[in-house]
């Protein structure tokens, strides 16, 4: 999407973090934005930091898991910007726990927001993105979605899904003459602190003294280690390049390299050194030719 100027993004998340790094970027460019999150604090302190201008910025209290929900303010974002030409799935939280110690609440909380947000705003916006022939998606997924790391399996579990279902869709979207993006960051100087604040109730689950150690925990980390991030409007500006360029991946971090490396060494090298079944070697030939087409298609849209 080269001309981006004039157009309607629709971002959650927008009311802080990457997503109002995001928004900043956007609006310089000309860019009118829907800024939706969960907590109208972040609204009214996003709609502030970006000069309170109605005309270019509008907030709509959301919770992503709310499928109506998402509906309702698709429609509000229709009225007051018309239609909308790029959606960021962006919301996001975030738990530091080993498997044997999360619950049951941590992975459906998880997989609702960071998954389902993603899901649900895809099912609310692919129909109207292909009414209008033309369009870009970016979907937030991270490092964790690449290489994983210890304590963090469920964040990773959504972020991979997350990236193997952006890369599907970029192909499925192409012929409709929509782009999609995956965006990758590593740390970041956002509220990601705040996950375990943004708890809904019904992901609450039991609460007992280890429970409230183990949340409290995460939510330390990220304090220390958060702040030490790209600056957010920095990866706002690099969303917006990859959206011009119609970037598949999207990532901010140059220092993942060596990391991204050695995990792919690692499966190349697990491959068998054996001959290949001429059979099915056949069979697999179709499946890599037909991506190689979905993948030059989607690579030329302009």
């Amino acid at each position: 999407m080269k001309e981006i100027r004039g157009k309607t993004a629709f971002i959650t998340g927008g009311g802080s973090g990457i997503g109002l790094g995001m928004a900043k970027a956007f609006t310089q460019a000309g860019v009118k934005v829907v800024i939706a999150d969960l907590r109208q604090d972040h609204l009214d302190e996003a709609v502030r930091y970006l000069g309170n201008k109605g005309d270019a910025v509008h907030p709509i209290l959301l919770d992503v898991t709310d499928r109506e929900g998402f509906e309702k303010a698709a429609i509000e974002a229709e009225k007051v910007f018309g239609p909308v030409s790029i959606l960021c799935n962006n919301a996001g939280v975030n738990i530091i726990r080993a498997m044997d110690q999360a619950s049951y609440s941590d992975w459906d909380w998880l997989m609702a927001v960071n998954l389902g947000g993603v899901f649900n705003g895809l099912m609310t916006f692919i129909p109207r993105l292909k009414m209008l022939g033309s369009g870009h998606i970016v979907n937030t997924s991270s490092i964790a979605g690449i290489v994983a790391g210890p304590g963090n399996g469920i964040y990773s579990a959504t972020k991979f899904a997350i990236r193997g279902l952006s890369e599907s869709l970029r192909y499925d979207l192409a012929p409709f003459g929509i782009g999609v993006s995956v965006l990758c960051p590593g740390t970041v100087a956002t509220n990601l602190h705040q996950s375990e604040e943004n708890r809904l109730k019904r992901f609450d689950g039991s609460m007992d003294d280890v429970t409230g150690k183990t949340r409290a925990f995460t939510g330390h980390v990220f304090r220390e280690v958060l702040p030490t991030g790209m600056n957010p409007f920095e990866v706002g500006t690099k969303v917006l390049k990859g959206i011009e360029r119609n970037d598949f991946y999207i990532l901010p971090h140059p220092e993942f390299k060596d990391e991204f490396q050695e995990s792919f060494d690692e499966i190349i090298n697990a491959l068998p050194h054996e001959p290949f079944d001429p059979i099915r070697e056949v069979h697999e030939e179709k499946r890599r030719q037909s991506r190689r087409d979905a993948r030059s298609r989607a690579n030329e849209l302009k």
